[in-house]
């Protein structure tokens, strides 16, 4: 067995510093579920690495803080229980709470993160269409200081971000939901044995004062291509429209269908999982619409 170091800073300096003097064989742990069983089975798929740097001591990436001005800063190693058992979060960004109560089981979210899910850079990864959905921004931080990215941006390919080596995810920030605003995030999972999405949609709507028109709306997909999907066609058959309209919702789950570019393998069939897309995206537009006007959803 290759012997690993382990590391436990305190600080974002003392990170990014051990980050620049091991590089490419250095990887950030924010909760462990995935990078534990790779170190284990398959260390080539992570650049056999031979520094782990635990970022569960560093306070800003353990940060939950939320105002009504400037909505939800989530830092990349805080646990999925403690963002679905804040009862201010639940709240107010159910979408969110969508993917967080999916990943893995209880033991699983006790460690796992919503930042650790985003750069393990999956196809499949749950909480990416959620955040697509949100329009949340990532802050990254390196030697050379601070960057902001958008998130549809983070993934460049399965298993790969644009995170540099000497970088690493500090936190992910969610603009606070205006009022009128609803998310929804659905998956389709081909038996619970098998926790892995044959497809995935993260929706989103903005309607006006009036709940009569749609005035933005993001449709965000999983599992169905080398990196997670921002479907702008989607947007653009919904603007403007009515929430009410099936015509433009059925259109927008005709863009999904379009814009996904999956493989065969043992989960599913290219045909059946583009089904999947335009089925899911339809459901969770409807629902996202339905919270975007105050209701609320049967998540079972």
């Amino acid at each position: 067995m290759k012997w690993i170091d382990f590391a436990n800073p305190t600080t974002l300096d003392e990170a990014i510093r051990l980050l620049s003097e091991h590089g490419e064989k250095a990887r950030v742990m924010a909760g462990g579920t995935d990078l534990i069983v790779q170190l284990r089975v398959s260390p080539e798929r992570i650049g056999n690495a031979d520094l782990v740097i635990d970022g569960k001591g560093i306070p800003e990436l353990n940060e939950i803080s939320f105002s009504k001005e400037e909505g939800l800063t989530l830092g990349a190693s805080v646990p999925c229980y403690k963002i679905y058992q804040n009862p201010t979060i639940a709240e107010t960004y159910p979408g969110l709470i969508d993917s967080a109560s999916l990943i893995g089981g209880i033991q699983i979210q006790g460690r796992a993160s919503i930042g650790g899910n985003l750069c393990n850079g999956t196809p499949s990864a749950d909480s990416i269409p959620t955040l697509i959905a949100h329009n949340v921004v990532c802050k990254i931080v390196g030697p050379g200081g601070t960057r902001e990215v958008d998130v549809e941006d983070f993934c460049t390919g399965p298993s790969r971000t644009i995170l540099e080596p000497n970088e690493l995810l500090v936190s992910l920030h969610f603009p606070a939901p205006p009022k009128g605003f609803g998310a929804r995030y659905i998956r389709f999972i081909p038996r619970n044995e098998m926790d892995i999405a044959v497809a995935g949609v993260g929706a989103s709507v903005q309607l006006d004062e009036k709940n009569s028109v749609i005035k933005s709306a993001r449709v965000a997909l999983a599992s169905v291509g080398p990196t997670p999907i921002l479907v702008n066609e989607a947007t653009s058959a919904l603007v403007g429209k009515s929430p009410e309209d099936e015509s433009a919702i059925s259109k927008a789950g005709q863009a999904a269908k379009s814009a996904a570019t999956p493989i065969n393998d043992m989960r599913g069939t290219v045909e059946y999982r583009k089904h999947l897309c335009d089925v899911l995206t339809r459901r969770a537009l409807n629902a996202a619409i339905t919270r975007a006007k105050g209701g609320t959803i049967d998540v079972h």
